[in-house]
């Protein structure tokens, strides 16, 4: 298991509050719905047509009906319910989601956010990802800090096209939690096995320490995390 993903997915959820409607995106967004916090009723949506999403279900449970739109096999809970993509981008445009968990190729020190394409390579299109960014009222990013080839993607400026301009609210890594704020970058949180320098190192873009800034520990389930 990737322990850095799911760490981030579980951070993620921590931000919902109760009676959210949250939209999960595609690739480390949909290992939120393993990682709700007890006690709070959430419901979350999918682009592709369903609100009420549950958690993942095991392999002898899949239905080839019912998945999300990473095309990824979903449960359903209690009341759930379907619809066409009219309906859903509706729901994403006339601002009924609460919150978005997105993921990202790149994010800029003033909130912006390129997440469709990377330039040279075969584009699919922008999908709902513009409609979610401007739509949702709050919108968290859940990314790993560096690109796979070992790149930073936290950048004064971004370099891929643009989905949004400083649309940002929340940005959680492996490794860190900042927010942005009037058109700053802050550093809200970073885990003990990373220094303030080490963080720096791997993160370009300007930032300030929040007046709240505290450094966390991982819950043991996610200790297996590293640079």
């Amino acid at each position: 298991m990737n322990d850095y993903k799911h760490y981030i997915a579980w951070r993620a959820a921590q931000e919902f509050e109760d009676g959210d409607i949250v939209n999960l995106g595609i690739g480390i967004p949909v290992l939120v719905a393993d990682y709700l916090p007890q006690g709070r009723d959430i419901i979350l949506h999918s682009e592709n047509g369903i609100l009420g999403v549950g958690p993942t279900p095991a392999p002898a449970e899949h239905d080839p009906d019912l998945i999300n739109a990473s095309k990824l096999p979903i449960s359903e809970n209690c009341g759930a319910s379907y619809f066409d993509s009219a309906l859903s981008f509706a729901m994403m445009r006339g601002g009924h989601i609460d919150k978005t968990v997105i993921g990202a190729l790149q994010i800029s020190e003033r909130g912006d956010i390129a997440n469709w394409a990377i330039p040279g390579k075969d584009v699919l299109g922008v999908g709902g990802a513009m409609d979610l960014i401007v739509g949702a009222k709050t919108v968290i990013v859940a990314s790993t800090h560096l690109s796979p080839q070992g790149e930073p993607k936290i950048l004064p400026l971004c370099t891929y096209p643009l989905t949004a301009k400083e649309e940002v609210d929340i940005l959680i890594t492996e490794f860190s939690v900042f927010s942005f704020r009037g058109g700053q970058m802050v550093l809200e949180e970073l885990v003990d096995d990373l220094t303030l320098s080490e963080l720096k190192e791997i993160t370009p873009a300007h930032y300030v320490l929040s007046d709240t800034f505290r450094v966390v520990k991982r819950p043991e389930i996610f200790h297996n995390v590293h640079t």
